[in-house]
């Protein structure tokens, strides 16, 4: 029996990607093989996820299809990725860049459902409060403290993108959350403005689970992220992934009854957090607090 190595799930979006990329470019298994002067088994392999991908063949094979450029860097990403043993992803001390295997898949989602029950999430965090988060790293000096902020909000830009079209983001964060002050109490007040002010951006929703709910279903399940991505061809949709992070690196899921699952738990989240005026009514009465 042969041992599987390298990352599954990258692989496997990979993989989906590029059969996608040629379907659309109109040409078969056969011809796309032809010319790239791969063995039709090979390229069998590559679409079933069933082999890593290096970059040049990346790069080779977009090229052949015609990919957008982003397109092709996500691709990049994951076929780094998918040469990591098993599904956990050991990060760097700063993520280096568009690269990174979750920044590609957040770059290319549709839409992201993020529960955060410790820490708001690095989409919406400012300067003041994303230093406070990244001082707390003993293994980071300042150097590294400006290059992981820098990176931060850099990935920010995912929310201002105008083409194409930044994906819809729906949060929801514990009350919790915005009781956790930084020692930057102005910079505190800044971040919980930002976030009443980005809720009322069109596509990003911003709500609040408050103290009031009691115990849930997803109180033991920590912060996660949901990703779904567009459709490039009716017949082979990227799969919906569920990204969990933790101190030493990330899980990614896919699997119908780990969708499902956390899917249910989002449902929940939903039924008991407060809308999003009552949400933005909240921040605010807790921002005037901490002015007091």
């Amino acid at each position: 029996m042969t041992v599987e190595t390298g990352s599954t799930v990258p692989r496997r979006q990979a993989g989906r990607l590029m059969r996608q990329l040629r379907e659309r470019a109109g040409m078969s298994l056969m011809a796309a093989a032809v010319e790239l002067e791969f063995s039709r088994a090979r390229m069998y392999r590559i679409e079933n996820g069933e082999v890593s991908l290096r970059k040049h063949d990346v790069l080779a094979m977009c090229s052949v299809y015609g990919a957008p450029d982003e397109i092709a860097e996500v691709l990049v990403g994951l076929a780094r990725e998918s040469k990591s043993k098993g599904w956990w992803h050991a990060y760097g001390d700063v993520v280096p860049g568009w690269f990174e295997l979750y920044v590609g898949m957040e770059t290319a989602a549709e839409r992201l459902r993020h529960y955060a029950p410790s820490v708001i999430p690095g989409l919406l965090q400012n300067r003041e409060y994303a230093e406070s988060v990244f001082r707390r790293r003993t293994d980071l000096d300042e150097a590294g403290v400006r290059n992981a902020v820098a990176v931060r909000l850099e990935r920010q830009s995912l929310l201002r993108r105008v083409s194409p079209a930044p994906p819809r983001l729906d949060v929801i964060v514990d009350e919790g959350v915005l009781h956790r002050t930084i020692a930057d109490t102005l910079g505190m007040q800044k971040q919980l403005a930002h976030l009443v002010n980005i809720s009322q951006r069109p596509g990003v929703n911003v709500r609040v689970v408050p103290f009031s709910a009691g115990p849930h279903r997803a109180s033991s399940a920590g912060s996660f992220t949901i990703l779904d991505f567009p459709t490039l061809t009716a017949a082979a949709p990227e799969p919906t992934t569920i990204y969990c992070e933790n101190l030493t690196g990330a899980l990614y899921l896919d699997k119908p009854h780990e969708v499902e699952t956390y899917g249910g738990i989002w449902s929940e989240l939903e039924q008991v957090a407060l809308d999003r005026r009552a949400s933005d009514d909240l921040i605010g009465t807790i921002i005037k607090e901490s002015d007091g």
